[in-house]
């Protein structure tokens, strides 16, 4: 015998027996033997090794599960002196099936795991596609449906890159049951019906039986239970004459339960005896448990307890028996998976896990230096900016003309600066993930006239017309973050008319769709300016990006604005886009799903007397700023003790009672976290009074330690409003 023709011959023999075992696996057993004897007569290690993995997973369908195992035990012990690894994951596969047919699936996901490890590597996706299907079906015993979706998802994944049809079908049927199970019938119809016609194009009648009882299945669920019979008893034919014992027994139990449901007790207790033994001959415990649980119901739906009772027992037997050592496998098994990757990957991971802590390590110690900086400048700058705003806008009622002009300068020079600041300051709390959104009740149509408003003397100054026009009609309240849609808004509205020389900017706003609680709104910002170029359209959205246009222009900007807008867009969960033409104009839109409210905030109305008589604690280390917010306290009425620092303030508490305490953050001798505490824990006229944090330090939230001991924080420069408004809200009644 000529040796290279005997060896093409076996594995002509090989595949023939591998691709007819889904029509007649009997035959394909045959077809294995006899290709194990000729391997042993050539002496190709190589082929007696693959000839008997394949014999073990042709004898694992069929329920002959010793002689399995004996097979791919030979073919790994063979594989394994060759360094087939590809070999190994074979022989482990049939392994594998063996262990989950037979209720030991914890050790049955070991195996897939190894064979999956060793596949990723070969990049073969044929065989991934089979191995991620069957760590589905262990992961469904386990009910462990997300892992199991996503394991059949991966399945149809490497099954298309390897252009194999057959394999996408063999997923959806399990896909099909798990949608079945979460009761998306109309899914799980959709995708068993995809796995029949495939199924029916290639010819795989063993794995049409199984797309046909995944569809039995579903018919059963919407009562269609003569379509369920036709289908079940046609996938029992089939797996019967392809000797598919595990199918077999799955026909049995949906069998049983299709009687059960049509109120054919005799019926159904005829089949699931019949299962039954089934199950205990070919040591399938699925049968066992399922088919008493059922056979249980069955006697009891009958009337006859006596029985029901027993097969009741069986169950709870055969339950507990597998309870009692799931346990221990799932211990055993999965300790030895993570012993087994943990030697393979051993010098790999520790190279990784050096490297995760210096990253780790840079970017923690990155953070405290970014956070201790804007700290620093946040106090630093905002401090002293503080007193200029307010100076400003007390000096803001002169009545000569020259120092007017002066002071709307200086007002306009300062809140620039401040708005620049704020940017930055903005932007590093979204980039750090420490921005939430504050949805409240407002009306909508006077929110959006009152942005419209904000912008209207800068885009009058430059002679464009700046319009608002909301097209459907919209609810009267939505719950709104009104501070952040007006720095979205403002952002874009502003830029369009610095980038506008002639023409209009229009604010347009549309109802898109709606649901029953929410409208989704179309905001879109549309300017006659120059356009934007194709280039810089790419980058617009990135942090300090500007165009070589807008850098000329007389117009500046931090290079952050559309950076920010972006970042809070997604906030929102939404996204933003551009459309633009140069020489035609800008067009800025987003959409946001708001939710419609009955109810508006109630603004806290402002009288000139409100606050007369109250009696405040002013803790402030910078003469300054202490002068200014006393001036400012005392315009509303209002009288004011000083004290330079947390120590002096923590004194005062204890002996005078006060209306507020409003508290600097960083003081000399003692801080204003220290204070706080302090003043809270200790029994005084001012442990329960209202208590305010003044600070320029936009960190200062983040304090997990003492935050909590203030009722608000109000950040420097004083906004004038909110700082009244604030005082207002929790005056004594």
């Amino acid at each position: 015998m000529d040796t290279e023709v005997s060896e093409n011959e076996i594995h002509a023999l090989l595949d023939k027996a591998y691709n007819i075992r889904g029509n007649d696996v009997s035959r394909s057993i045959e077809l294995a033997r006899e290709a194990h004897e000729l391997s042993r007569i050539v002496g190709s290690e190589n082929l007696i090794a693959l000839s008997l993995a394949r014999l073990s997973l042709f004898l694992m369908v069929t329920g002959k599960f010793e002689e399995s195992q004996k097979s791919a035990e030979k073919a790994i012990a063979y594989y394994t002196r060759q360094g087939n690894a590809k070999g190994v994951a074979e022989a482990k596969y049939s392994l594998a099936g063996i262990c989950y047919k037979t209720d030991n699936h914890h050790k049955g996901l070991k195996y897939l795991i190894d064979c999956l490890n060793i596949y990723r590597k070969l990049k073969d996706y044929h065989n991934l596609a089979r191995v991620y299907k069957s760590m589905g079906t262990v992961y469904e015993y386990f009910d462990d449906k997300k892992r199991a979706i996503e394991a059949y998802k991966k399945t149809l994944q490497a099954a298309r890159k390897a252009e194999d049809i057959d394999l996408e079908a063999n997923a959806l049927n399990p896909l099909s049951g798990i949608y079945l199970n979460l009761n998306k019938i109309r899914e799980a119809f959709r995708t068993i019906e995809r796995s029949i016609a495939i199924k029916n194009k290639t010819g795989d009648t063993r794995g049409l039986a199984f797309a046909l009882y995944g569809r039995g299945k579903i018919y059963i669920k919407t009562g269609d239970f003569e379509l369920a019979k036709k289908d079940l008893d046609a996938a029992m034919e089939t797996l019967q004459k392809v000797g598919d014992k595990y199918g077999i027994a799955m026909c049995y139990i949906k069998l049983g339960s299709l009687c059960y449901e049509r109120g054919r007790l005799d019926e159904g207790i005829k089949v699931l005896k019949t299962g039954l033994e089934f199950g205990k001959k070919y040591q399938i415990s699925l049968m066992k448990f399922k088919g008493s649980l059922l056979l249980y119901k069955s006697y009891k739906k009958s009337g006859n307890i006596g029985k029901a009772l027993v097969y009741l027992e069986h169950y709870m037997q055969e339950k507990e028996a597998i309870s009692a050592t799931q346990a221990q496998k799932i211990m055993e098994n999965y300790e030895s998976i993570t012993l087994m990757e943990t030697k393979e990957r051993h010098n790999k991971l520790k190279i990784e896990k050096a490297e995760i802590l210096r990253k780790k390590n840079i970017a923690e110690q990155a953070s405290r230096v970014k956070q201790d900086f804007l700290s620093t400048m946040s106090h630093e700058i905002r401090t002293p900016l503080n007193a200029i705003i307010t100076i400003a806008s007390l000096l803001g009622k002169r009545n000569d003309p020259q120092e007017q002009e002066l002071v709307t300068s200086l007002q306009f020079s300062s809140n620039n600066l401040l708005l620049i600041i704020n940017d930055i300051l903005d932007f590093s709390k979204l980039e750090a993930g420490k921005f939430t959104l504050d949805f409240r009740p407002n009306d909508f149509t006077e929110l959006m006239q009152n942005i419209k408003n904000t912008y209207s003397s800068m885009a009058r100054e430059k002679g464009l017309s700046l319009n608002l026009k909301i097209i459907q009609e919209v609810s009267k309240v939505y719950f709104i973050d009104e501070t952040r849609l007006s720095q979205i808004l403002g952002n874009l509205i502003s830029n369009a008319i610095k980038f506008t020389d002639a023409g209009f900017v229009d604010i347009i706003v549309d109802k898109v769709d709606e649901s029953d609680e929410h409208d989704l709104i179309r905001f879109k910002v549309i300017d006659s300016g120059a356009g934007i170029d194709k280039e810089y359209q790419k980058i617009i959205f990135d942090s300090f990006s500007q165009s070589k246009s807008v850098t000329k222009r007389k117009a500046g900007g931090s290079g952050l604005g559309l950076a920010i807008v972006k970042k809070l867009v997604e906030l929102h969960g939404s996204s933003i886009s551009l459309k633009s033409e140069e020489g035609r104009g800008s067009m800025f839109y987003f959409d946001l799903s708001l939710k419609r409210s009955r109810v508006i905030s109630k603004a806290i109305e402002k009288s000139d007397n409100d606050l007369v008589g109250k009696y405040v604690l002013l803790a402030e280390d910078n003469m300054i700023n202490a002068m200014v917010a006393k001036k400012l306290l005392s315009n509303w009425g209002i009288k004011t003790k000083h004290a330079k620092n947390g120590a002096e303030a923590f004194e005062m508490a204890k002996k005078e009672s006060f209306d507020y305490i409003l508290l600097d953050i960083h003081m000399p001798e003692m801080d204003g976290f220290e204070a706080v505490k302090l003043i809270r824990e200790t029994e005084s006229y001012n442990h329960k009074a209202p208590i305010f944090a003044l600070t320029a330090d936009i960190t200062v939230r983040n304090n997990d330690t003492h935050a909590d001991y203030f009722d608000e924080f109000l950040l420097k420069p004083i906004e004038r409003e909110k700082l009244y408004n604030t005082l207002k809200s929790y005056q004594k009644l």
